[in-house]
This record gives C-alpha cells, sequence and structure tokens, in this order.
C-alpha cells in the first residue's frame, strides 16, 4: 500500500548530534515532523521513521505488533550511533514508550530521552478484553487528533486493530518491567488535559525509571498531540535546550552543520 500524503518517514543529514523520534499508536511522522525539522534546522541529525504498519490503512497494521514497531527503532538507532557522536531519543505517547525501551536496552548509546505524553499502559475495561475481544471484534474507534488548537489535524487512523491494541498492551506491561533500567537524563513533558494518556502514565514512568536528571514540564494549553498542539514551540525548544545541556557543541557555530 502506498504511503499516505504527509505520513512519509523523514531523515536530516547534520552534525555529530543525533535524534531519533518515534511516532504514536495509529499515527504517522506526520505528527512529529514539525519537532524533526526544528532539529534540522539547528544542525542535528535527524531520523523520524515510519513505524510499519502505520501510515497506510488500518488493515496493514492488524499484521503489526510490537516487535514489528520497536525493530525498527532499535534499527535506526544503531544507524544513528554509526554515524553520530551523541544520539538521543524522543517520542510521543507509544512513540514515548518504545524512546524509553531504547534507553532501557541500548545505555550508554543513548545520551537522553524526550518523552512527550508517554503511554504506560492500556487504560479501560477494555483492555482487559482484549486476549478475547480480539478474536471477535476487529477494531475499535480512532484515538487520532486530540488536539485543542483549531484547525491542526493528526494523520491516523480513524480505527483502532484490536489485535495491534493487544499487542501494545503486552509491550507496555513488558516495558514496565524495564523502566528501572532507564539511567540516562530525561525531559519528560505532559499535558495538563490529555484524553488519551491520564497523567498516571507519567507518574508511573518518573517514579519507576532510575535517571537522577529528570525534568518534568506540564503543558497547560495542548492536549494529547501535543507536538501539534499549542504548546509545540515549547516542547522543542526545551528538547533543543536539554540536548544542548548535554551535547554542548549542539548551536555551536562551526559544530554542527546546517544542511
Amino acid at each position: 500500500m502506498p504511503v499516505l500524503p504527509g505520513a512519509e518517514p523523514y531523515r536530516h543529514e547534520g552534525g555529530e548530534t543525533g535524534v531519533l523520534l518515534c511516532h504514536g499508536f495509529t499515527g504517522s511522522p506526520q505528527s512529529l515532523r514539525p519537532w524533526a525539522e526544528h532539529h534540522a534546522a539547528h544542525g542535528l541529525t535527524v531520523s523520524l521513521p515510519l513505524l510499519p504498519g502505520h501510515g497506510t490503512r488500518w488493515e496493514d497494521m492488524q499484521v503489526t505488533g510490537w516487535q514489528d514497531w520497536y525493530a525498527e527503532v532499535d534499527r535506526e538507532l544503531r544507524l544513528l550511533a554509526d554515524r553520530c557522536s551523541r544520539v538521543f531519543v524522543g517520542g510521543l505517547s507509544m512513540g514515548g514508550a518504545l524512546a524509553l525501551r531504547l534507553a532501557a536496552r541500548h545505555g550508554e548509546r543513548v545520551a537522553g530521552a524526550v518523552v512527550v505524553n508517554p503511554a504506560n499502559r492500556v487504560h479501560g475495561l477494555s483492555a482487559y478484553a482484549l486476549p478475547v475481544a480480539r478474536h471477535l471484534v476487529r477494531t475499535t474507534r480512532g484515538i487520532a487528533s486530540d488536539i485543542a488548537k483549531e484547525g491542526a489535524a493528526e494523520l491516523g487512523y480513524d480505527r483502532v486493530p484490536l489485535h495491534a491494541a493487544h499487542s501494545l498492551r503486552v509491550f507496555l506491561r513488558r516495558l514496565d518491567g524495564e523502566l528501572p533500567q532507564v539511567t540516562q537524563p530525561l525531559l519528560l513533558l505532559r499535558s495538563a488535559r490529555d484524553h488519551v494518556v491520564p497523567a498516571a502514565d507519567s507518574a508511573r514512568v518518573l517514579s519507576r525509571i532510575s535517571s537522577v536528571d529528570v525534568t518534568e514540564i506540564v503543558l497547560e494549553q495542548s492536549y494529547h498531540v501535543a507536538t501539534l498542539d499549542h504548546d509545540a514551540d515549547r516542547i522543542f525548544e526545551e528538547s533543543l535546550a536539554f540536548i544542548g545541556r548535554l551535547a554542548p557543541s549542539v548551536g555551536k557555530e562551526g559544530t554542527a552543520a546546517v544542511g
């Protein structure tokens, strides 16, 4: 299936500091494209992959699972690590969870993580029914475009395949057990009003990780897809400042090539 216009992966060859950005469940790179382009404009090498089964039609996602999504970002991280002296990971929602697993699994290869409204569990009574329900019902209604900003829209599926939702639940439960392995500096940004991922998920992440250098920022004007919402610029600027603090060459003239 052809990729939907706007859902294409994005890559930029910049300087010695790399950033891997991971999009969310049923979403696409479109939701993080402005973030990726912002960092590219400041000289960073950026990778924003399209996760398998995403960016086309929900039927394609039905036959994928968390192992496929994680394998894609794991591969991209290894490519960035070969190319760059420092690599940071970031993501939105499930993409934040993928970024946290990369940090947990790759240790010193990851210099720091930036997560926006990171998912920690699949919520609601329906979550407990998923192992059975996925064999009876193929999809449920979509979760895309939880955005406060008028006129802004997320390019995502209008249906959620239950097989994929079940796989997400399995992944998040596995990740929760791995969070203590996250030791890198962490910047967590969460929306005060999020209709997809509750604040309890961010609180759980912060309580489970082993990182000492931790910053939490509450985004007062945005909903779940904050990277396309009123606080988007703040996310980009705080993220760049976080990376710049840990990789001082970022933004210095002559040390990060702007392409």
